[in-house]
């Protein structure tokens, strides 16, 4: 799969990481790509590690799984990170 592809997965699988957690996720398209990309990349080692199934061909199911599957694994680290802290009460 190519750069341009792969960016474009990223993309994708980041903006529907992000519409099946809930919550408010800050963040633009850039935000949202970066995180597609990088779950892209940890899904597809999970997916190759684990099932046998990597990011290899852009139109096939196994490669969107792995993509939004590390995408969610992202965005939930991404989340506990920098998670909203409470004020401590006196």
């Amino acid at each position: 799969m190519g750069f341009i592809a792969y960016l474009i997965l990223g993309l994708i699988a980041g903006a529907i990481a992000k519409l099946i957690l809930p919550g408010r996720q800050g963040g633009g398209w850039i935000a949202t790509l970066i995180l597609g990309v990088i779950g892209a990349a940890l899904g597809g080692w999970l997916g190759s590690a684990i099932f046998g199934a990597g990011v290899d061909s852009f139109f096939d199911l196994s490669t969107w799984l792995c993509a939004i599957g590390g995408s969610l694994i992202v965005l939930i680290i991404w989340g506990l990170i920098t998670g909203r802290k409470r004020p401590a009460k006196a």
